[in-house]
């Protein structure tokens, strides 16, 4: 019993001395971490701060912060563990080691964070562009460095490794979309006055940009008649919706004034028919 009293007592004095030893400088160690994490923290928000006053674009702006937060914490643990009497050269080459045979590892994934980081330096697109590219198409969420969100138009959330973007044709049109219809209008019809009709249509709609200014004109020839083209744009959030709404607007002129439509080489008038005209030919 006296020999336990005797090691208990032993160890307690030699916590007590290694805390009087070092106590302090562990206390000022774990402060400096502490302190170091939340300046890091707050020198990267603010370089992310400066980047998009400097209207660089909001992803690339991100990832400068994040690198500045990255590189101010690596100092902080190299400056803590120095404080603990840790020699740091033996620590760097490990990870030096680990990190080339983590690469060789995930050599997959890293492609993935290599596209991205060629995305966010050239930038194709940005958040808010509409892209149509392979894998999927819809307006651009979020540019990670792994992979690319886009929102489609019926909400749906899609994501795209970013290795299956680079290298790939990517379509952008910004935060417009243009629509293509054709319709086609009968022989006897005066096509002129036709194409004033629709494009009175789609200059007084709020939602049709006047630039670039929709294009409407004799698209092609059929049998008995002539085919009109119409291009213009529409907000890329609500593609179909505001593509249904401009078509039934366009319809309705023809029908208030008249205008026939042609159908299988017949001519037929257009209260008689609420068929997609479009798709006609």
């Amino acid at each position: 019993m006296d020999e336990e009293l005797k090691t208990a007592e032993a160890l307690i004095n030699k916590g007590i001395e290694f805390g009087v030893a070092y106590g302090f400088q562990i206390l000022g160690a774990i402060i400096v971490l502490i302190i170091g994490l939340k300046i890091a923290g707050w020198i990267g928000g603010k370089v992310t701060g400066l980047c998009l006053r400097k209207e660089f674009d909001q992803t690339l702006s991100g990832f400068i912060g994040n690198i500045v937060k990255v590189v101010l914490v690596a100092f902080v643990i190299i400056i803590t563990l120095g404080n603990f009497g840790i020699s740091t050269a033996p620590l760097i080459a490990l990870a030096g080691a680990g990190a080339f045979g983590a690469t060789l590892a995930i050599q997959g994934p890293l492609s993935n964070y290599g596209a991205g980081l060629s995305i966010i330096l050239t930038r194709p697109f940005t958040i808010g562009d509409t892209i149509i590219v392979k894998g999927g198409s819809g307006v651009v969420h979020e540019v990670k460095l792994a992979y690319t969100q886009l929102i489609g138009e019926d909400k749906e959330l899609i994501t795209i490794p970013n290795k299956r973007i680079v290298g790939e044709v990517i379509t952008n049109s910004h935060r417009n979309r243009i629509v293509e219809t054709r319709i086609p209008l009968a022989g006897s019809v005066d096509a002129d006055r036709a194409i004033e009709v629709l494009r009175n249509v789609l200059e007084k709609d709020d939602l049709v940009p006047s630039e670039p200014r929709a294009q409407i004109g004799v698209h092609d020839f059929t049998y008995g008649g002539v085919v009109i083209g119409l291009r213009y744009w529409v907000p890329s959030q609500c593609y179909y919706q505001e593509r249904y709404r401009v078509n039934t607007a366009l319809l309705s002129a023809l029908k208030t004034e008249k205008i026939e439509l042609l159908s299988g080489g017949t001519a037929i008038a257009v209260s008689d028919t609420t068929a997609d005209f479009e798709e006609m030919y």
